[in-house]
């Protein structure tokens, strides 16, 4: 297989200067005797190609998640995770411009548009009759880049010729662009290509969940949003005619969304490709909130948790409530236990660690002192009680409490309770820096439920969205299906999405549209409305410098 190897200049989107990319075409013959077939697919691969680093646990994560009521991650036992205190500040909405984080989620977003404008001008001209597929496909990239760079910093760039100077748009301008982008391409697209590539139905939820927010964008720091009733049964129209083509189907098994072979999953609409028989960079997703003496993958003992993030008490307590008196993990969506919680032998290739939320004393496979797992006298894998042994304390039990915080004693490594969402690989050699299960980006149920919150806004159409919602309650029958709901309200459906998206990386876009970002939670009373949006990295803005008043910083900042 040859490499193809070019630099892209993209000046004004790239503001930071050149980008070397070295990508992957199909065929071994020199650069300049590609057909225009492989030309084409050359320039599309590198758009996609850059969703696996932004959607690192340290990426895009981090922005939409560590800044929530959702997630918390303190320096773990005064060692871990500290990070010059960057997690700490990103919970607090203390945020800064230089960032390491918050840089690197920049970089990789311009470097997709970058990739984007060159891919649309070039093939522009190519006579592939993959072409005009692509070129749509490259055009609602740019769109969805674009929705990100609005959604996290306010701003777009509009850019055409990738020699020019990107304009700089914001507000209502900016929804504007994105909108015509997507309408424009609508027609061209289809759903036969899978949930990793940018299909209609794609566009079409991305044009609902940009009505959605609209409100939020034009005017960033309204003291309320108001959410005009056109902008809402548009939401409603793109929604309809995605679960009106009957290509997409609810998930049964809720965590099967989330696993190792979730890319044939119908659930799935949009998402970041992690298939392990592709060469594109991994996530961390299923280790990052393990404890350090989880051992998920028998083959591999040196694949471990890290002893991330957990999720916070206010989180937790919302769904004890919703669930009181009976226990929150009668909800499907809450936990699945794949691994008895008491001492017993397992055969290795039936061992599987749970999923979902998880808490109180923890069982999995532990250590002789050569490092080999434990077995019991049939041979098959030793499970037992864990304990901290990799953080040097053999004694001390992986008991995960319901509280955590940035005090010394809720800093531990056993606080808080650990989120296990996205299956752990069975393919890696490591399972700790590779995931193959497909990071979702846009699925069913939040068609349903962006559907619902529609109805809601636009009508008052309160049966309708109770209806919507309970479609996607309903639809978990694995085990028994949450009990479903008899009343519909903002603050409600509010609390519904927390419990079927938790950890998907939608919480902070949805605190800010529904009015509860400047609200207090665990380690968090900041109530600074500039804090909405993130600050543009430092590294951008000194790059602009000799470009007057091109790149101002965020207000607050």
């Amino acid at each position: 297989m040859k490499t193809l190897k070019y630099i892209i200049c993209a000046t004004g989107i790239l503001l930071f200067g050149c980008t070397k990319l070295n990508e992957q075409v199909l065929d071994e013959s020199s650069v300049t005797g590609l057909t225009d077939k492989q030309l084409a697919e050359g320039l599309i691969a590198p758009v996609y190609n850059v969703l696996p680093d932004l959607f690192q646990h340290t990426r895009y994560f981090d922005l939409q998640e560590i800044s929530t009521d959702e997630a918390i991650l303190p320096y773990r036992g005064g060692t871990d995770w500290g990070d010059n205190g960057i997690y700490l500040s990103m919970h607090r909405h203390e945020t800064v411009s230089t960032d390491p984080n918050l840089q690197g989620t920049w970089t990789n977003i311009v470097t997709g548009l970058s990739r984007s404008v060159t891919a649309i001008s070039a093939l522009k001209t190519n006579k592939d009759p993959s072409a005009p597929l692509f070129l749509a496909e490259a055009r609602g990239m740019r769109a969805y880049y674009s929705l990100l760079t609005l959604d996290l910093f306010g701003i777009v760039f509009i850019k055409e010729d990738p020699n020019a100077t990107s304009k700089i748009v914001r507000g209502t301008e900016a929804i504007k662009y994105i909108e015509s982008e997507l309408l424009a391409i609508e027609p061209t697209l289809d759903n036969t290509t899978g949930p990793g590539r940018f299909t209609k139905a794609a566009c079409w939820g991305m044009l609902a969940r940009l009505y959605l927010n609209s409100a939020v964008y034009r005017d960033r720091y309204a003291a309320s949003f108001t959410f005009p009733a056109d902008e809402m049964n548009k939401v409603i129209d793109y929604c309809n005619k995605i679960i009106s083509s009957n290509t997409y189907a609810l998930s049964s098994d809720y965590f099967s969304i989330f696993g190792n072979s979730n890319h044939t999953n119908k659930e799935l609409i949009f998402a970041v490709d992690q298939r392990p028989d592709l060469s594109n960079s991994h996530n961390r997703m299923a280790y990052f909130s393990l404890s350090g003496d989880h051992y998920p993958l028998p083959d591999f003992p040196a694949a471990n948790g890290t002893d991330g993030p957990a999720i916070t008490p206010d989180f937790y307590n919302t769904w004890a409530a919703a669930t009181s008196p009976a226990d929150p993990a009668i909800d499907p969506r809450f936990y699945k236990e794949n691994l008895p919680q008491a001492d017993g032998c397992v055969d290795a290739a039936t061992f599987n660690i749970n999923r979902g939320i998880l808490r109180g004393q923890q069982y999995g496979l532990t250590k002789d002192a050569s490092g080999a797992f434990i077995k019991c006298p049939d041979g098959k894998l030793k499970v037992s009680k864990l304990f901290n042994a990799s953080r040097s304390k053999p004694t001390l039990p992986v008991d995960f409490t319901l509280q955590v915080d940035f005090t010394t004693a809720g800093s531990n490594y056993s606080t808080g309770y650990r989120v296990e969402k996205y299956e752990f690989s069975k393919s890696s050699n490591t399972g700790r820096n590779k995931g193959e299960a497909d990071i979702i980006i846009l699925r069913l149920a939040d068609v349903y439920l962006m559907r619902a919150e529609a109805k809601l806004r636009a009508n008052n159409d309160a049966a309708g969205a109770l209806a919507d919602v309970n479609t996607v309650r309903a639809s978990r029958t694995l085990t028994a299906p949450p009990v479903p709901l008899t009343t519909m309200s903002l603050d409600l459906l509010f609390r519904e999405r927390g419990f079927e998206f938790y950890w998907e990386m939608v919480r902070r876009t949805d605190m800010i549209r529904f009015g509860k970002y400047e609200g207090t939670w665990t380690e968090k009373s900041n109530t600074d409305k500039n804090k909405r949006i993130f600050p543009i990295p430092q590294t951008a803005i000194d790059a602009a410098s000799n470009l007057t008043g091109y790149l101002k910083q965020n207000d607050g900042y």
